[in-house]
């Protein structure tokens, strides 16, 4: 028992070891059934189809179309399949959310099937769609009901890994894919082979062949085979000889069940617009949003920047329903996130551009707004078709336009649109104007965000090529931006340069007209005048006409952005007749002055006027610069370094320069310090002298002045002149050097030096030895003195030492 566990175990691994399994062998009874159904495509009628298993399909379509619901064919479906089975062109156009997705997806499954597709024969069926979102959503069908085939598909869109997609081009039979990433491929994957292409599907063709796609799909159909079978499906289906020629289209068969149907747009969506000012459009959203919270509503707008505002600003008002935004400058990742996640709610607005306007299968969608105008007729049917598909769905549409704007209803109506106006009641309307003004001055993004959506509207305004309703002379620029918080209106320059050159312009046609008209009619009468003497708009030649006291001198402040200072009033017009009419001319701007002014022109400007920028200078109160000490380098390996003009820093170098700057930096500090205590010393000497000269209680002079001798009798005209003063002078200076000394003392004591007596005891030196300043004075005194003085001043030293 023991060794068969053994031996089932082994083979057990033996099975998970294999690597490949066996392939079955196409059996003779899946023979004759292909050849029954090839059989049966030509008796394909559609007025006798009722279900899908009336079609002549196989086994696997049939089952997967079951396990997903899809019983009866829709109209498009009826006609569309059976001539795709057939191996014919097509030119499909249906309502919008009229099944054409597997209008075409049904005939790529039967035809790779008959064919006994495989892996190793490469792409057979290619399905080019004009937006990510839609190439998702054909990808996501095909999944579910196309499973039960062994065929492999792969989805092929920018924002993907594009190395993972590369590996594994070579083993898939469907291609999902965008114009773009497909060139890519084409271009640089040497693994990408569509030289047995049996099938080529174009979904939203008319967006897929206009201006856009032009160069792109040229050069993808180049590389595509010429035999193969076209499939060509949109609600607004083109129609141009042209596009047909460039697809190389054999005799298409073109199927529109709904041509003679009274709307183009399905019979359940009721349709209406209104027609306010541009300054009232936030305000009338945010009142629906506010009264429509328990609804699915989609809301489209003319750019991108406009739903990333228009989304950031409710979600910081917060209307109490969910919010999305779904726009073209989102990562895949994130916008794959949204879709999935509006198709999931029930209770949601979505904020998009035209990215979610074609071909996306939103399920229960009860609103479609679109607040901005739509280019043309085809971009608003397939706004509208986001809401009421299917045969139960039900759905309302709402047209905001300007009063400018209304001339699209006719257009509309001309296309079969039925559309009734409605009126907005003005109680109802609450615009949060005071909240958003407030939310923008707290917010330095959220108004840069701001102004972004107003640019980007007012150039989408201008370049739409229907002018009769896009009018951006009519559009009111300040009211705009006042609805978006904005109190000051940014700056529109390509419209005030176009409006400035068109105004210019028009004067001067005017001008030419008038003056050829005033030479004709003075031709005959003023004789005198010289015929060189032509007055042309802007130009006059000197020297020919007198000049007047009265001249109008007329100066310019704001385009002389590249003079000098002292240049800055320039004389515009010198020979001016104040009898004619003043005749404005453009400022003649050159090519300098037209190109944006840069940092590096304003660093080159400086540096020519040698203005040192960043720079802090000190003076004096004399009104003389005080240099900077610390830049004043004294090592001469610092004044190297700076002398050196070498790109980047030099560490190791940069720590020598430091190391020897600190040596002088440190001889610096100390002479600062010598130089603040001898302040200091300085100010103590001063206070002590101002004390000791004020008066005693008696009322007496200080004793720097000494007492008032004026009373008495001179001695030099009794006695004679005597030098006995000398000595009371000696001493008097001899007492001030001692008071000298001591204020020196108290300073040193303070400042924690030792005074020169204390510096000789600490030599060892006794103070007796040392002879005072005293004795040696009267050494000097003796000097000067007779014989006869010396001795009675020696009498006297004697007698007072005993």
């Amino acid at each position: 028992m023991k060794e068969d566990g053994k031996d089932q175990k082994k083979q057990g691994r033996r099975k998970k070891i294999q690597l490949y399994k066996p392939r079955k062998k196409k059996s003779v009874e899946e023979d004759a059934a292909i050849q029954f159904l090839q059989a049966q495509y030509d008796k394909i009628n559609p007025d006798n189809i009722k279900t899908f298993k009336d079609f002549p399909l196989s086994q696997r379509t049939l089952k997967g179309l079951k396990e997903n619901n899809y019983v009866t064919p829709t109209e498009i479906q009826k006609q569309a399949i059976g001539y795709a089975l057939q191996g014919k062109d097509i030119l499909g156009a249906a309502k919008t959310g009229s099944g054409k997705t597997l209008a075409f997806l049904i005939p790529i499954l039967e035809n790779l099937f008959c064919k006994k597709w495989t892996r190793l024969d490469g792409v057979g069926a290619l399905v080019i769609s004009p937006t990510r979102e839609l190439a998702y959503q054909i990808y996501e069908t095909l999944r579910k009901m196309g499973h039960l085939h062994d065929f492999s598909a792969g989805l092929i869109i920018g924002g993907q890994n594009l190395k993972f997609e590369r590996k594994r081009m070579d083993q898939i039979n469907i291609l999902i894919c965008t114009p773009g990433r497909l060139l890519q491929h084409m271009d640089e994957n040497p693994l990408f082979d569509c030289s047995h292409l049996q099938i080529l599907v174009l979904d939203e063709a008319d967006r897929c062949l206009d201006m856009g796609f032009e160069a792109t799909m040229n050069a993808i159909i180049e590389n595509l085979p010429p035999d193969r079978q076209t499939l060509l499906f949109s609600a607004t289906q083109t129609k141009s000889v042209k596009d047909l020629a460039r697809l190389s289209l054999k005799f298409p068969t073109y199927v529109a069940p709904h041509e003679q149907a009274d709307t183009v747009t399905p019979e359940s969506l009721q349709q209406s617009y209104i027609v306010c000012e541009v300054d009232e459009k936030i305000g009338i959203l945010w009142s629906f949003i506010r009264n429509h919270l328990k609804q699915k509503v989609i809301v489209f707008m003319a750019t991108c920047k406009q739903v990333k505002y228009i989304y950031e600003l409710f979600c910081k008002l917060r209307p109490g329903v969910s919010l999305l935004a779904l726009y073209g400058t989102l990562h895949q990742e994130k916008r794959e996130k949204i879709y999935n996640e509006f198709c999931r709610k029930s209770n949601v607005v979505l904020f998009a551009t035209d990215l979610a306007s074609r071909g996306l299968d939103f399920p229960r969608v009860n609103w479609v707004i679109q607040m901005d105008c739509p280019e043309d007729v085809e971009t608003y049917i397939h706004r509208a078709g986001r809401t009421a598909r299917g045969f139960f769905g039900k759905g309302e549409g709402l047209l905001m336009l300007l009063p400018h704007e209304e001339k699209i209803v006719e257009d509309l109506q001309k296309s079969k649109i039925p559309i009734n106006k409605i009126a907005v009641d003005p109680s109802k309307v609450q615009a949060p104007q005071r909240k958003i003004e407030g939310l923008l001055s707290d917010s330095t993004e959220l108004k840069q965000s701001a102004q972004r959506a107003f640019m980007s509207y007012v150039k989408s305004i201008f370049l739409m090529k229907n002018k009769e309703i896009f009018n951006i002379q009519q559009l009111d620029t300040d009211a705009y931006a006042r609805s978006l918080g904005l109190i000051v209106p940014p700056y529109i320059k390509f419209l005030k340069n176009q409006q400035y050159m068109k105004k210019q312009k028009d004067n001067k046609d005017n001008d030419v007209v008038d003056k050829l008209k005033s030479t004709e009619s003075d031709g005959d009468t003023d004789q005198s005048v010289d015929k060189n003497d032509t007055d042309i708009p802007g130009l006059r030649k000197k020297g020919k006409k007198p000049k007047k006291k009265d001249e109008i001198i007329k100066f310019d402040f704001h385009h002389d952005a590249d003079s000098d200072e002292d240049d800055f009033l320039q004389v515009k017009k010198v020979d001016v007749d104040p009898g004619d009419e003043p005749i404005e001319e453009a400022p003649t701007l050159s090519k300098k002055k037209a190109k944006p002014l840069t940092k590096a022109a304003v660093a080159k400007k400086l540096l020519k006027k040698k203005i040192k920028v960043n720079t802090q200078v000190k003076f004096t109160e004399e009104g003389d610069a005080i240099e900077d000490e610390k830049r004043d380098v004294k090592s001469e390996l610092a004044k190297q370094f700076v002398n050196e003009n070498v790109g980047g820093i030099d560490i190791e170098k940069a720590k020598e320069v430091l190391q020897e700057e600190d040596k002088f930096d440190k001889i610096r500090f100390r002479e600062k310090v010598k130089a603040k205590h001898k302040e200091q010393k300085r100010k103590l000497k001063n206070k002590k002298k101002e004390e000791e000269g004020e008066k005693d209680d008696f009322g007496s002079q200080s004793e720097s002045d000494g007492p008032d001798l004026s009373w008495l009798p001179n001695p030099d005209k009794h006695y004679g002149k005597k030098d006995d003063d000398g000595d009371s002078d000696e001493e008097r200076s001899e007492a001030s050097d001692n008071e000298g000394s001591d204020d020196d003392s108290e300073v040193d004591q303070k400042f924690h030096r030792p005074t020169k007596r204390k510096l000789v005891e600490s030599k060892g030196i006794p103070q007796a030895s040392v002879a005072p300043r005293k004795v040696r004075k009267v050494q000097d005194i003796s000097a000067s003195l007779s014989v006869s003085e010396a001795e009675a001043l020696a009498m006297q030293l004697l007698s007072a030492k005993r």
